[in-house]
């Protein structure tokens, strides 16, 4: 591997709670992500709003998070990603976590120690592109972090068919495979995205389209089994993007005659959270296993060394995405 010392790299995740304490910050950080919850109110009414909206949610949301094992894992895990890529490219690695504002102070002040003559390279941990993911961040730097700063940041924007990304895919749905003793032939593989809202789409927003390519690389892979595209964790009454996980697993019965297994995959996740832990978990696996099928969560790419190996290497490679070319105007 060829060791660029000229640069340093930043790993960006939205972060989760770090203790159940942490739950409703975390939470009125996302909600008056204006990047993520979308409206027309001036700031001050849509902060008023969503923060009582988050604060509400916090307590069922907290309940959700005690069954996790009372907090979420991606913190940590983008930590350790963070450790071990620093090894792999001789250079060093910053993390920066989205929604943790208690974070913040020692992200910039890392941010200000950086010679001017350096290239930040930004490696968000989200395979699709969305401004509301990559983008939201791209976002938050341009507003909080000096110009002069922001110009030397490059950006690797997506690496939804990364050939590297693909394979270490591949390897864990093949290994989740081999644990469950399920042949490909008679297993259906749920490939499950988050959602976003149709109107993301129709205003230029290539998430969708990117998480589609995504499928289609994979689900070439596996031939024989039977593969399916579903979008999740739909939030609010505004038409999101469909089929929904939810529904194509209450009805599974009706589109999968023939198949034996449910293999649910985290197709946007590399970071297994309350939405694959808890959601998948418990809101999915039920009722698949109540229409008869053998069901089961196939883990993120979390902590896998062939993931980590990956990391490193796209982020050496060359790219030429600036924080402007990321915001949505």
């Amino acid at each position: 591997m060829i060791v660029k010392k000229d640069k340093v790299y930043v790993i960006v995740n939205f972060g989760g709670p770090r203790d159940l304490g942490e739950v409703e910050e975390f939470l009125v950080s996302l909600f008056n992500d204006r990047e993520v919850i979308r409206t027309n109110f001036p700031a001050l009414i849509h902060r008023w709003l969503f923060t009582w909206a988050a604060k509400k949610r916090s307590k069922q949301v907290s309940h959700d998070y005690v069954l996790i094992g009372g907090k979420s894992p991606i913190f940590e895990d983008t930590e350790q990603v963070a450790r071990v890529v620093s090894k792999l490219v001789g250079s060093s690695v910053l993390t920066f976590h989205r929604y943790l504002p208690k974070t913040h102070p020692a992200f910039l002040a890392a941010m200000e120690q950086i010679a001017e003559d350096k290239e930040i390279v930004v490696f968000p941990m989200f395979p699709q592109f969305s401004y509301a993911t990559t983008g939201s961040i791209a976002s938050w730097f341009e507003e909080r972090i000096p110009p002069a700063r922001v110009r030397q940041m490059v950006w690797v924007k997506s690496y939804s068919t990364h050939p590297l990304f693909l394979a270490c895919f591949e390897q864990i749905i093949h290994s989740c495979l081999k644990h469950h003793q399920w042949e490909e032939d008679k297993t259906v593989l749920l490939f499950s995205a988050h959602g976003v809202p149709v109107s993301f789409i129709t205003t230029g927003d290539v998430y969708q389209k990117e998480c589609e390519q995504s499928f289609l690389a994979l689900a070439s892979r596996f031939p024989q089994a039977f593969s399916q595209l579903s979008y999740q964790s739909q939030l609010g009454k505004a038409e999101w993007i469909k089929p929904s996980t939810a529904s194509l697993c209450t009805t599974i019965h009706e589109w999968a005659l023939g198949y034996q297994n449910v293999l649910v995959i985290p197709l946007s996740f590399t970071s297994d959270h309350i939405e694959t832990l808890y959601e998948v978990e418990k809101q999915y696996l039920p009722p698949l296993e109540a229409c008869g099928f053998k069901a089961a969560r196939c883990p993120a790419l979390n902590l896998s060394e062939s993931w980590l190996k990956a990391i490193a290497s796209m982020m050496q490679e060359d790219y030429s995405t600036s924080t402007y070319m990321l915001l949505r105007h």
